[in-house]
């Protein structure tokens, strides 16, 4: 039998509001302990994107809180961003941060199929987590150049050094997926296919044939 806690992940609603202020004084806590920034959240906002069906939560059997996630929108859909993504201590390496960015990753395809979805992140275990979800490392200016996007900053303790730099990079690692290179690479794939398999045959009767 297995010793990993059970817990439940799902997109978020207005039931789980209850959750938001403790959602918060966790990410801030969490961020202490790191030594990292963090652009903080209010409760109201946290509520806001449960409301909004724009988050994802996860929650223990007994109905405790677990972990967080939430999406943004940013160039009039054009750009979304998985942010705030929170576990309770205790479940920190058990396989939860990644369902549940797995989870805001479907939710965000599905909302806005044609958006690049973004991050920044100076977490390993989350950069890790991206690569396997399809996305890559890129400079600053692939990301949105929403003013309200980069505003979010401002309480994050490292946002001097954003500045600094003209906003061209930080601390933070960024990385995107892109849905539209997802999709050439896609084509490229099935057409190196098509050029593998002989003329005027069938891949399975080529098949068949080589097998005699």
């Amino acid at each position: 039998m297995s010793n990993q806690p059970a817990f439940n992940v799902m997109v978020a609603s207005g039931q789980h509001v209850i959750y938001a202020l403790q959602i918060c004084n966790e990410m801030e806590a969490s961020a202490k302990a790191r030594g990292t920034g963090i652009a903080r959240r209010s409760p109201d906002y946290v509520a806001q994107k449960m409301l909004e069906g724009k988050a994802v939560i996860a929650l223990h059997a007994d109905g405790s809180w677990a972990g967080f996630c939430y999406i943004e929108t940013w160039g009039h859909g054009k750009y979304v961003a998985n942010s705030g993504l929170i576990v309770s201590p205790e479940l920190r390496k058990s396989g939860l941060a990644r369902l549940i960015k797995q989870q805001a990753f479907k939710l965000s395809r599905t909302k806005y199929p044609d958006a690049k979805i973004f991050g920044l992140t100076t977490a390993l275990a989350v950069m890790k987590i991206n690569s396997d979800l399809g996305y890559r490392p890129v400079t600053y200016s692939e990301l949105t150049d929403d003013e309200s996007f980069w505003a979010g900053c401002k309480s994050c303790v490292n946002y001097d050094i954003l500045m600094a730099k003209g906003r061209s990079n930080c601390l933070c690692t960024a990385m995107l997926y892109d849905p539209a290179q997802e999709k050439k690479q896609e084509n490229h794939i099935i057409t190196s296919l098509d050029y593998l398999t002989p003329p005027n045959t069938s891949e399975s009767g080529y098949e068949n044939k080589v097998r005699k």
